[in-house]
């Protein structure tokens, strides 16, 4: 059985990442719900994990290019990089 290594680094912030997280994937497609998801197949999880990475990189990015950013929360251009990943 495999056990979870992840740790929150800051665990205040983890109703921030569970929120962060459902967030991507409603984006993607994917059905995740409170708790335990062993149900979902290692692309569908993958999949979350990888809009998470790329909403966190376009943010990074954005900040750096002196704009605003938008948080964990941000949803602009999200559409077009789906549209993107869906033609590989």
């Amino acid at each position: 059985m495999a056990t979870n290594n992840n740790q929150i680094l800051v665990p205040q912030a983890r109703a921030a990442m569970d929120q962060f997280k459902f967030e991507a994937a409603q984006e993607v497609g994917v059905n995740l719900k409170q708790g335990y998801n062993g149900d979902l197949t290692s692309r569908q999880a993958g999949s979350i994990g990888g809009q998470m990475v790329k909403k966190m990189i376009y943010d990074y990015q954005q900040r750096a290019a002196g704009g605003q950013g938008q948080g964990l929360s941000m949803t602009q251009d999200l559409s077009s990089i789906k549209q993107q990943n869906q033609q590989y």
